[in-house]
């Protein structure tokens, strides 16, 4: 599957089921998933701590780097995916709102 071909409304989906069919509930308190959210963005900060940054775009040409960046990526995308369903959360929303907030805070320039 590629992002063309899934929409966020399914991948919200499929972490519902995915975690509801492991009971995870109550541990998926958004306290706890912010947490984990955080946890697993250090992991992704962790892969580039001791590179410059022309170093860091190299790790698209090294397969297990690059595989291990999707990973973190993932685990990152997948805990805030759950945590916009225990709030009730509509993401797409959320995402325009910001990005036209972001616009009037940062104009473009002239």
């Amino acid at each position: 599957m590629s992002d063309h071909e899934k929409t966020l409304g399914e991948l919200k989906e499929r972490v519902e089921q995915f975690t509801q069919s492991r009971q995870w509930g109550k541990a998926h308190s958004p306290k706890n998933l912010a947490m984990s959210i955080a946890i697993e963005a250090a992991e992704l900060m962790e892969i580039f701590q001791w590179v410059e940054s022309e170093e860091a775009w190299d790790y698209v040409k090294d397969e297990v780097i690059f595989e291990h960046l999707g990973e973190e990526m993932a685990d990152i995308m997948i805990y805030c995916l759950s945590l916009a369903n225990q709030l009730d959360i509509d993401v797409s929303h959320i995402i325009e709102d910001k990005i036209v907030k972001n616009g009037q805070k940062y104009p473009l320039p002239d």
